[in-house]
């Protein structure tokens, strides 16, 4: 007799520049999906945990098999893989998305946010020069982070539909 073939769950790992609309996103997404939402990067750097201190954290997070949303400390390829193999080996089926604004808005945001133009400069080139653009193996989903969350929701749900293009 067969049973139904469970599904597997999803890790979403959002990734971008600064204020290019990643929170914004991560939110909505969790919200809708009544996903939980973490931020690897709140951890590091409001909670000082280490790198091996956020994968025993992720690790507990995989236990639950629950559909999650993950934003934050995904900057590097190195980085994106560690997360990536972790929740593979836990069943997961991660699929990264990269959202992309203009350097513009990303900076009138920054000036916004951290109500300084000197703050805001010196956090754009600190993150920018940290990051790397994902490798064409690691195919990930890209949105505009000036699009509304419905446009956005209706690209990653038609990206997950074709679940072979996944890395």
């Amino acid at each position: 007799m067969e049973g139904k073939k469970k599904t597997r769950p999803r890790a979403i790992l959002v990734f971008g520049a600064p204020c290019s609309g990643k929170t914004t996103f991560c939110e909505k997404f969790s919200q809708r999906f009544k996903a939980p939402y973490y931020d690897l990067r709140a951890l590091r750097e409001e909670a000082d945990f280490t790198e091996k201190q956020i994968h025993v954290v992720l690790e507990a997070i995989a236990k639950t098999g629950q559909n999650i949303v993950i934003e934050g400390g995904l900057d590097t390829e190195d980085e994106r893989n560690s997360v990536r193999k972790l929740l593979k080996l836990s069943g997961y089926a991660p699929t990264l998305v990269w959202i992309q604004t203009d350097i513009n808005t990303i900076k009138l945001r920054l000036k916004l946010k951290l109500r300084s133009i000197a703050r805001a400069k010196e956090e754009y080139d600190r993150r920018i020069r940290l990051m790397e653009a994902p490798a064409e193996i690691e195919k990930p989903i890209i949105l505009s982070g000036k699009h509304t969350f419905e446009t956005q929701l209706s690209h990653v749900l038609a990206q997950l539909q074709n679940d072979s293009r996944r890395f």
